[in-house]
C-alpha cells in the first residue's frame, strides 16, 4: 500500500503539494498559484518548526552531508526538488518523482517543511557563494509543513491538480 503525505501552502501564495511513496519513488504532485512568472526553487527543509515563520525551518534537509544540487544529481542535498514553472496567471503545476525522499524511516520528510523560494534554483552551478548551499533561489516566499495524509481527502487531489 503507497503511503501518503500533504502539505498547504496558505498565504499569498498559497497551494496544496501531495507525496505518495510507491517502493522507493515518491510521486510529487499539486499546484501552486500567486506566483510571479517564471521558475522557482522547491526544497525540503530540516524542521517543521514555523517559530520564526520560514527562516526557522533550517537549511535543506541533508543527512548526508552532500552539496547542494540538481534533483538528478547522485549527490545532492535530499531536499533539492528543482524548480517548478509558473506562467503568466502565477500558477505552477508540480508534477515530479524523487528517489531519494521518503516518507518512512528514519530519513522520512514527514514532519519536516516544504518550501517556494523567489528565484529560481541554479542548482549548484551557478558559481555564487549561496550556489553550493541554496541554489542561490533567494527568500522563501511560502512554506508548509509536511504531514500524513488522510486517505479519503487525498482521493480527492486530482482535482486540484487538473483544474484551471
Amino acid at each position: 500500500m503507497p503511503l501518503k503525505a500533504v502539505c498547504v501552502l496558505n498565504g499569498e501564495v498559497k497551494g496544496t503539494i501531495f507525496f505518495e511513496q510507491s517502493g522507493t519513488s515518491v510521486a510529487v504532485t499539486g499546484a501552486i498559484e500567486g506566483l510571479r512568472p517564471g521558475k522557482h526553487g522547491l526544497h525540503i527543509h530540516e524542521f517543521g518548526d514555523f517559530s520564526r515563520g520560514c527562516l526557522s525551518t533550517g537549511p535543506h534537509y541533508n543527512p548526508d552531508g552532500n552539496d547542494h544540487g540538481a534533483p538528478e544529481d547522485e549527490n545532492r542535498h535530499v531536499g533539492d526538488l528543482g524548480n517548478i514553472v509558473a506562467y503568466s496567471g502565477g500558477l505552477a503545476k508540480v508534477q515530479l518523482a524523487d528517489t531519494k525522499i521518503t516518507l518512512v524511516g528514519e530519513r522520512s520528510i514527514i514532519g519536516r517543511t516544504l518550501s517556494v523560494t523567489e528565484f529560481e534554483d541554479d542548482l549548484g552551478r551557478g558559481g555564487h557563494d549561496y550556489s553550493k548551499t541554496t541554489g542561490n533561489s533567494g527568500n522563501r516566499i511560502a512554506c508548509a509543513i509536511i504531514g500524513v495524509a488522510r486517505e479519503e481527502y487525498f482521493a480527492e487531489r486530482l482535482h486540484l491538480t487538473t483544474d484551471q
